[in-house]
C-alpha cells in the first residue's frame, strides 16, 4: 500500500512538472498549453486516487473495529 501511495505522490509531482514546462525553440506555446492541460488532469486524477485510498483505509479500519 505504501508503494502505491508513493507512486501516486510521484505522479502528482510529475503533473506539477508538466504544468511548469517553459516555452523554447523546441516546445512551442501550443505544446506548452497542451502539457499544461495534461499536467492539470494528472494532478486531479491522482489526487482523487489518493483520497479514495485514504477514505477506503479509514472506513475499512472503522468498520472492522465494530
Amino acid at each position: 500500500m505504501e508503494r502505491l501511495v508513493t507512486l501516486y505522490l510521484a505522479s502528482i509531482l510529475a503533473g506539477f512538472a508538466l504544468t511548469l514546462v517553459p516555452t523554447s525553440a523546441i516546445i512551442t506555446a501550443q505544446v506548452a498549453d497542451f502539457l499544461n492541460i495534461i499536467g492539470g488532469i494528472v494532478i486531479v486524477v491522482f489526487a482523487v486516487a489518493l483520497l479514495h485510498l485514504g477514505l477506503k483505509a479509514l472506513f475499512t479500519r472503522h468498520l472492522n473495529n465494530n
